[in-house]
């Protein structure tokens, strides 16, 4: 009777959990259907009574989305691409290769790591300034081409392979590209995958950096373009959640799509040293 008890608490907390989980995003997507007069009605609906598109007409007419998800999705291609190449080879250094400080240098990027984001930003920017970035696409997307996090999910990998694969690949006349590519990237696949998901929902739903280096609207990535678009329709509450859940809807999809991948990074100890 207990371990039914318990398998029905379980459950309860696993559906409730699930509930509120989705629950903002059933909320956004309802009230995105509803006429403006319906959707300040107190006590609210759960379901539209009368369901209009109006909203996500108006969202495609005035917020420019094709213009902004074509921006956003041409940084994903180039940070990912970038972040993948970069924290690879970085990685595989400071896992395979002994040069002197190599300790001492990865405990500094662990170090700058723990760094948020608002605290450096500034200096980027001035940076960035300097170089002539400002407004551009290059000054979108060149700062983020490496990331320290990615670096170390995929050192933690690299560390897991057993030496005498290396030795191996060294014996039929290998090198170190050649254990990288044949041997180190497929094993960590799994690791690659989660480093491409992380890096291409982060980049999708980048604001601040976005908002201080560009001011064209041609080069708004689909999260600034709401924004400025949501200040246009501050009370206009479908058009708001229509924009918002499209926005949101891309990473959702993303993360469901590859959970299981994640979750295996985390269940092989991905995160430990």
């Amino acid at each position: 009777m207990d371990r039914r008890i318990r398998k029905f608490v379980l459950i309860g907390g696993a559906i409730l959990l699930l509930l509120f989980t989705f629950f903002p995003f059933y909320w956004m997507f309802i009230t995105s259907l509803k006429t403006q007069a319906e959707a300040i009605l107190f006590p609210p609906t759960l379901w539209p009574k009368e369901i209009t598109f109006d909203a996500y007409k108006l969202v495609f007419t005035k917020l420019n989305i094709g213009m902004s998800v074509l921006v956003t999705l041409g940084m994903i291609a180039v940070i990912v691409s970038g972040e993948v190449v970069t924290s690879t080879l970085a990685a595989y250094a400071f896992s395979w290769i002994d040069f002197k400080g190599r300790e001492i240098l990865f405990s500094i990027l662990l170090v700058l790591a723990s760094i948020p984001m608002p605290v450096f930003i500034l200096q980027l920017f001035i940076v960035v300034q300097k170089l002539g970035l400002v407004d551009t696409f290059a000054g979108l997307v060149v700062p983020w081409l490496a990331n320290i996090y990615s670096i170390f999910l995929l050192r933690q990998a690299f560390k897991s392979i057993p030496r005498e694969l290396r030795d191996a690949i060294y014996m039929d006349g290998g090198n170190d590209l050649t254990f990288l590519l044949k041997v180190a990237i497929p094993i960590a696949r799994p690791v690659l995958i989660t480093v491409v998901v992380f890096s291409a929902v982060y980049t999708w739903n980048s604001f601040l950096w976005p908002l201080l280096v560009v001011s064209d609207k041609n080069l708004r990535p689909i999260q600034l373009a709401v924004a400025y678009f949501s200040q246009g329709e501050v009370s206009n509450y479908p058009a708001l959640m229509a924009a918002s859940f499209l926005s949101a809807l891309p990473a959702l999809l993303v993360f469901a799509i590859f959970q299981r991948q994640i979750t295996e990074v985390y269940a092989r100890g991905g995160m430990k040293d």
